[in-house]
């Protein structure tokens, strides 16, 4: 599952962290990747609650820390790293901060390559950023998701990540009250098959994202 749980203007502009926990639950994921978790203002730490909704494993990706609180995404797993996971640095010259989380993770199916992340917002951006995740994919057993912010089709992230990750999401996610563009995705390298995939229109209560969810599956 990825999800950027942005919240904005009447989309639950206070981060209604127990909403975004109770789709989430309601889905039950193994694995699940959010963007744009915010904690600034908050006298409670939403990194820490979304985590309990997924299992014992997280590592967050603080992109903008303050003394206010910190903003950036998460990965949570239901199943354990085999190694401490690592935070790619795939910021773009003087554009905000972007971070990629890349992890190992030893599933009931054997051990997964899963690569976490939130592209700029410029085409050049996103495809620097795109070459920059290339480098972390292997060509097999490998799971890239987040939002990609990808929806032209000059120097496309896709275009990119499906030389080695050709399986992929094709899901309209935003705006969540009218979704338009394929924002969000799951790309999956070619060994891996998504059985299916969709999304959840009751979660626009609490984002102006639609998260996606997939159920993959593993070769034999």
């Amino acid at each position: 599952m990825t999800w950027n749980v942005h919240g904005t203007f009447n989309l639950n502009p206070k981060f209604d962290v127990d909403g975004v926990c109770s789709v989430i639950r309601h889905w039950s994921p193994d694995v699940v990747a959010l963007q744009e978790v915010d904690s600034r203002g908050r006298t409670d730490d939403p990194f820490v609650q979304l985590a309990k909704a997924v299992g014992d494993h997280r590592i967050d990706a603080r992109s903008i820390i303050t003394k206010d609180g910190d903003y950036g995404q998460a990965l949570l797993s239901r199943w354990p790293f085999v190694e401490p996971p690592t935070v790619i640095d795939v910021s773009y010259r003087e554009r905000e901060p972007r971070r990629a989380i890349a992890a190992r993770i030893l599933s009931d199916f054997g051990e997964l390559k899963v690569i976490a992340t939130h592209l700029g917002l410029s085409i050049h951006e996103r495809h620097a950023q795109a070459h920059a995740l290339i480098d972390l994919v292997q060509p097999t057993r490998t799971i890239v998701l987040g939002d990609f912010n990808d929806w032209f089709w000059v120097k496309s992230v896709r275009g990119v990540l499906a030389r080695i990750c050709p399986v992929r999401t094709r899901l309209r996610t935003f705006p969540a009250r009218l979704p338009m563009m394929r924002l969000d995705r799951i790309y999956a390298s070619r060994d891996l098959i998504i059985r299916s995939a969709w999304t959840d229109r009751k979660a626009r209560a609490y984002s102006d994202h639609l998260p996606v969810i997939a159920d993959v599956m593993f070769p034999d």
